[in-house]
């Protein structure tokens, strides 16, 4: 038999093998022991099932290895076994797979051969091999692969992960703790590195981010839909996609559009350090302190926090590095386990629903009201853009004056209901 024809008869064992793979998770039943368990596992059931589905118009594999200590790997788009557990097809994500893509003459990376096909309608049509041992070969580039990366692309992108090209590798392979941002002219690939990136970190860290979730956020319903086949083909169901619009929707009525130039400057990252600013600045441990002290009458009592205290209180929250609205809502029981050592201190013994009922007691919501006020986002947008002076506190040096007066709503909207609001302001 010819090499093209036994790796066809290979082909045609991995279909088999899958097929195996489906019939075999179809016909497990989901017994979880109670009802929620058994709905949750026989919904996983059927994320596996449609994970194992053959796609008739491509390959289980596209490449091949052949390693020095005598390994041979088939790579494909998802891992397949036989009944005993062995691969058939390696997962093109798994750290074996990582060799097709980088291995060179320079570092054949322990590769001894490398073998691409070519494909056409769900067959193989031919292969080349890549020796990698033999400095001597001259090189002149894969016929299948500039084939391969040359295919008019109409319709729904197509996954690329038989033609990633080293450098593509290294980006869709980096640590999940790196954030990547991959820039070019268009059609040099950066969206469809960003899919199959997405789609290795859910491999290498699924546990994670089965938690997490994945998002992936384009800039059209159009867009979505181009891209939105990349990940389902790649085994990989459980990914939302939205837009940038979508992801803001109910936030605020937008009914108007920015000037290029504003919606440019509203997009900058320096915008988000003047809305913290902006944000912040109506809590103030130094004015605390300058304040009036919490007191709180409980029966024949009046217990009396210092101001110095409650400055200590309120620093230490705004110094947590949590957002402006859990901290306020961590205020009233800080507030009120600082009444309750006072009381314990005069021979009390409180518990935890004393210490409840202070923090919901009118006089700790009134004081966290005054000193930590609940903050509108709308109400905080309009007074950055007619509020010249406080825009140019919070930006504090970080805008020109040129970019204050770009943000000035000129005339100034009499209140937040009345600014014809934009999508950078739904972002913002």
């Amino acid at each position: 038999m010819d090499v093209l024809a036994a790796e066809q008869a290979y082909l045609a064992r991995a279909r088999s093998e899958l097929a195996r793979m489906r019939e075999r998770t179809a016909s497990l039943e989901a017994h979880g022991g109670d009802r929620v368990s058994s709905e949750f596992l026989a919904a996983s059931l059927r994320a596996r099932i449609a994970s194992l589905v053959d796609d008739p118009g491509t390959t289980l594999f596209f490449g091949r290895t052949d390693h020095d200590d005598g390994a041979s790997w088939h790579i494909g788009r998802r891992h397949v076994a036989d009944s005993s557990g062995n691969p058939v097809v390696i997962d093109w994500r798994a750290d074996v797979s990582r060799a097709f893509y980088r291995a060179s003459r320079t570092e054949p990376m322990g590769v001894r051969r490398r073998r691409r096909f070519g494909v056409e309608r769900g067959s193989l049509t031919a292969y080349e091999d890549e020796d990698l041992e033999t400095p001597s070969v001259h090189d002149g580039g894969s016929r299948i692969l500039a084939t391969e990366i040359e295919r008019p692309r109409t319709g729904p992108m197509r996954d690329i992960v038989a033609t990633i090209q080293p450098e593509q590798d290294e980006i869709v392979r980096a640590d999940v703790a790196q954030s990547l941002c991959v820039q070019g002219a268009p059609g040099t690939g950066k969206t469809a590195v960003g899919l199959h990136r997405a789609a290795w970190l859910l491999y290498a860290f699924g546990d994670r981010l089965a938690r997490t979730g994945v998002l992936v956020v384009g800039p059209s319903e159009t867009f979505i839909e181009h891209v939105g086949a990349v990940l389902p083909a790649l085994g990989e169901l459980d990914v939302r996609h939205t837009t940038a619009d979508a992801l803001t929707s109910g936030t605020l009525e937008v009914r108007a559009t920015d000037p290029t130039q504003v919606a440019v400057l509203k997009g900058d990252a320096r915008m988000a350090s003047i809305l913290r600013r902006a944000v912040w600045s109506h809590v103030d441990p130094a004015r605390v302190s300058a304040g009036d002290p919490l007191v709180l009458p409980r029966g024949s009592r009046r217990w009396r926090v210092p101001s110095y205290e409650l400055a200590d209180v309120v620093g230490e929250l705004c110094a947590r590095g949590v957002r402006y609205g859990a901290a306020r809502a961590m205020l009233p029981q800080r507030l009120a386990h600082a009444v309750l050592l006072q009381m314990e201190r005069a021979g009390d013994s409180p518990d935890d629903r004393v210490q409840d009922a202070v923090a919901r007691s009118r006089e700790v919501r009134r004081w966290v009201d005054a000193a930590w006020p609940a903050l509108d986002p709308a109400r905080i947008l309009w007074r950055l853009w007619t509020d010249p002076t406080w825009l140019a506190t919070c930006s504090d040096g970080d805008l020109g004056p040129d970019e204050l007066r770009l943000l000035a709503m000129e005339p100034p909207p009499r209140g937040p209901r009345s600014v014809r609001w934009t999508q950078a302001d739904a972002v913002l």
